[in-house]
């Protein structure tokens, strides 16, 4: 079975308005619940092989503070084509994905992450309208291939920076 980590970034900084989007910060808030939703997946047991990652700061950084949690031993590709993508070009690169990768981690940008999170189904109760920044849909693939997984799968995990934890995507959050 294969696992996707579907991540959006971590939350961004908007002080320098005269960045271009693509060179956006981390903001503090961003810089403290990163790590934070590292840890909880790692006690989740939810680690990467590679990781495909945007080439935005933000992204970038994101998972930079991450991987010391979860990424040890993972391949990070940063790919320009994950910056803004639409949700089926995201949905291609993890087609894309090698066969000898068992779990894929995809950190990218709203709105494509969500739209790729809820055609695996349902974002926790009660459901989410926007995939908030910093979170990660842990995504178990019906497939032993990735060209074909993301035609079924199932949200199994979902661990949000408010939450700082787990929320089960069956079971409300309390």
């Amino acid at each position: 079975m294969l696992r996707l980590l579907l991540a959006r970034h971590a939350k961004s900084s908007w002080h320098e308005a005269d960045l271009p989007d693509h060179d956006r910060p981390l903001s503090k808030r961003g810089l403290r619940a990163a790590p934070l939703v590292a840890r909880a997946l790692a006690e989740g047991g939810h680690a990467p092989e590679l990781v495909y990652c945007s080439t935005a700061r933000r992204t970038r950084s994101t998972w930079e503070l991450m991987s010391p949690y979860i990424g040890a031993r993972a391949e990070v590709r940063y790919l320009p084509e994950l910056y803004l993508a639409p949700a089926e070009r995201v949905l291609e690169v993890i087609s894309g994905a090698p066969a000898s990768v068992g779990t894929l981690m995809v950190m990218g940008h709203n709105p494509a992450t969500h739209a790729v999170a809820v055609h695996f189904g349902e974002l926790p109760t009660p459901p989410l309208r926007v995939f908030p920044t910093g979170a990660v849909a842990v995504v178990e693939l019906a497939s032993e291939s990735w060209r074909n997984a993301v035609s079924r799968g199932r949200i199994v995990d979902f661990v949000a920076p408010k939450a700082v934890g787990r929320v089960r995507p069956d079971r409300a959050p309390g």
